[in-house]
């Protein structure tokens, strides 16, 4: 071993011993994981345990958006309706997320103010612990999805998981309502989309007839057909319409 390398380690030795002192030294006063007791039989969480419920939380908003609330219909709706009008990349999918992101918020407006009200507010204020602003999140959340939900879907998932029969529809634990809730969303989602689909699809009939009968079989009918639906579109106010209807689909939450 050569002179600077045995300097080397010396310096190494002298920088992990000094690092487990001062770890020693101060690991006794460092509480990152603490619970106090308070009044009415709540806990009190330390600031490094909240500062982790809230980033576990954050990884957690996007799986919350696309399974408990009208994101995922809107979303698809959209997509679908692109891919009818036959324009591959417009609008670019910045704008169709943002603009499902927003339409989101607005129907689901009553019930994030009611999630407000009853959970994040009194919380905030200290006057509810955290594990019942917890619960008080979640009904709100329930009844939205619930209103949503086919009862055949419930029913599904309930055999699926050998779940026995709930007393009231608000007793349905959350590993079976957000399945069946997802999967009621899809089937109303492709429905719409359906209905979306069929005056394009007849516009796209009707220009490859006239091509064909014009003897023109070397033209792309997606060309001449596109601009056609995009007349159709805009002499309707198809975007209004669209999202009208959308947002107009959803039930009210059960009372």
């Amino acid at each position: 071993m050569t002179k600077h390398s045995k300097q080397r380690l010396a310096l190494l030795l002298v920088l992990l011993t000094g690092t487990s002192v001062a770890f020693g030294q101060s690991h006794s006063s460092i509480e990152i994981l603490r619970t106090t007791p308070v009044g009415g039989g709540g806990q009190a969480y330390s600031l490094s345990l909240q500062a982790l419920g809230l980033m576990t939380l954050l990884t957690l908003i996007p799986a919350i958006v696309l399974s408990m609330t009208a994101f995922t219909r809107i979303v698809i709706v959209l997509g679908i309706l692109r891919q009818a009008i036959g324009a591959a990349q417009t609008p670019p999918n910045q704008v169709l997320v943002g603009l499902a992101l927003f339409l989101t918020l607005f129907v689901m407006a009553p019930t994030l103010s009611q999630v407000q009200q009853v959970a994040l507010q009194p919380y905030m204020e200290e006057k509810i612990p955290f594990e019942t602003a917890l619960g008080r999140a979640v009904d709100p959340m329930k009844k939205f999805m619930l209103a949503q939900t086919r009862e055949s879907d419930v029913k599904l998932f309930m055999g699926l998981g050998k779940v026995p029969a709930v007393s009231t529809p608000m007793d349905t634990p959350l590993t079976i309502l957000v399945p069946a809730f997802l999967t009621s969303e899809l089937r109303t989602a492709f429905t719409i989309g359906f209905l979306i689909y069929i005056p394009f699809l007849v516009i796209d009939l009707v220009v490859a007839s006239v091509l064909m009968s014009m003897g023109m079989m070397m033209v792309s009918p997606v060309m001449i057909a596109m601009p056609f639906k995009f007349l159709l579109f805009v002499l309707v106010d198809g975007w209004a319409l669209v999202l009208g209807s959308v947002a107009a689909s959803f039930q009210a939450p059960l009372p």
